[in-house]
C-alpha cells in the first residue's frame, strides 16, 4: 500500500469508529502526508519506516522552527497511524509507541475587555452592505459571545436549532458531542429579528423554486453556509470599524473573552467547561492564570507600595 491508502484508510476508521471532526481529520492528514513525504526523500515508507525515522523526523520538524504544539500534534498522528496499522497486521511493530513528544506549552489565551467586546458588537449593528448583512452581522457576534461557541458550530448551526425564540439551543460539537447553551436577552433579540428576515428570503427563493436552506448562516459556498474564512475575514472588518486592533481580533478570543468574563464575574470552572464543551477541565483551568495575570497587574498599578516602588 502506498501513503495515500495508508492515511486515507486510516482516517476513515477515525471518522467510523471516533466520530472524529472534519478538521481534526483535516490536519492528521496534513501531518501524516508531510511526514510521508520527509521519508520518500530518506528511502523508508510508512511499512519499513524505524523509530530512528520517526525521531529524525520530528528532529526536522523542530529545525524548521515548528512550535511545540505543532510538533506535539504531529507526532500525535503518527502514533495514531502507527497504532491502527499494528492492530491492523500491516506492520508487526509500532515504532513510535515508546516515543515521548515534546508536550504542549500552556500559553495564556488572548483575550479582549469587556469595553472592547461591546465595540464590536456595537460595529456588527452597523457595518454591511444592506440591512440583511447587518442583522446577519449582529446576530453572529451576538451568538458567539453569549454562547462562547467554536466558529465551526457557529457558522454551521441548523435554523431548526433556534426556532421558537429559545432560551437555550443544543450546538453539536467536537466529536459530536451536543451540549445545551443559554442565550443572552440581546442574543435572542438578535436572532429574532434575523430569522424574520431570514424567513422572507427563505419565501421569495421559494416562490423562485429554489430550496430554503437548513442553515441559520446560509451562502452559496459548497458546505451551503458561511465558511470560517469568510467569518473569520468579517470579524477583522468588524474590528477595523469599531476601533479595535484587528491583531488582536479572532473568532477564538471572542471565545476566550466570553470564559474569562464569566470566570471574572463568579462564574464556576465545572460550569464553564460545559459552556465550552471542553472534554477535561485542565482545559478550562488556564482561564485562572488569565485572571492572575490581571490581578498582578491591578496590584502593580494601583497599590500604594507598588507606586511607591
Amino acid at each position: 500500500m502506498d501513503a495515500r491508502h495508508w492515511i486515507s484508510t486510516y482516517l476513515d476508521a477515525q471518522a467510523a469508529e471516533m466520530d472524529a471532526a472534519v478538521n481534526t481529520q483535516f490536519a492528521y492528514a496534513r501531518d501524516l502526508m508531510d511526514f510521508a513525504e520527509w521519508l520518500s526523500g530518506k528511502g523508508p515508507d510508512f511499512a519499513s519506516a524505524s523509530r530512528a525515522d520517526v525521531e529524525g523526523y520530528l528532529i526536522h520538524c523542530e529545525a524548521q522552527g515548528l512550535a511545540q504544539a505543532t510538533r506535539a500534534r504531529r507526532l500525535s498522528s503518527i502514533k495514531g497511524l502507527y497504532r491502527f496499522a499494528f492492530e491492523e497486521g500491516w506492520r508487526d511493530d509500532n515504532p513510535a509507541i515508546q516515543i515521548k513528544g515534546p508536550g504542549r506549552a500552556k500559553s495564556l489565551p488572548k483575550t479582549l475587555s469587556i469595553d472592547e467586546v461591546e465595540a464590536l458588537l456595537t460595529a456588527a449593528r452597523s457595518h454591511g452592505r444592506s440591512k440583511a448583512d447587518r442583522l446577519r452581522n449582529t446576530c453572529l457576534m451576538e451568538l458567539l459571545y453569549a454562547t462562547g461557541m467554536r466558529v465551526t458550530e457557529l457558522v454551521s448551526l441548523p435554523v431548526s436549532a433556534v426556532r421558537g425564540d429559545p432560551r437555550m439551543i443544543l450546538v453539536r460539537g467536537k466529536g459530536g458531542k451536543e451540549r445545551m447553551v443559554p442565550l443572552s436577552p440581546s442574543a435572542r433579540t438578535a436572532l429574532v429579528a434575523w430569522i424574520k428576515l431570514r424567513d422572507e428570503q427563505d419565501d421569495a427563493a421559494r416562490a423562485k423554486g429554489t430550496p430554503p436552506s437548513k442553515f441559520l448562516f446560509p451562502s452559496r459556498s459548497k458546505l451551503g453556509h458561511m465558511t470560517r474564512n469568510r467569518f473569520y475575514l468579517l470579524i477583522k472588518e468588524l474590528a477595523v470599524h469599531g476601533g479595535v486592533s484587528p491583531a488582536k481580533v479572532t473568532p477564538h478570543t471572542l471565545r476566550h473573552a466570553f470564559a474569562t468574563h464569566l470566570l471574572a464575574n463568579g462564574a464556576d470552572l465545572r460550569s464553564i467547561q460545559t459552556l465550552l464543551g471542553h472534554a477535561d477541565i485542565s482545559t478550562t483551568e488556564i482561564y485562572t492564570h488569565v485572571l492572575e495575570e490581571r490581578l498582578k497587574e491591578l496590584v502593580l498599578e494601583h497599590h500604594p507600595l507598588a507606586k511607591k516602588n
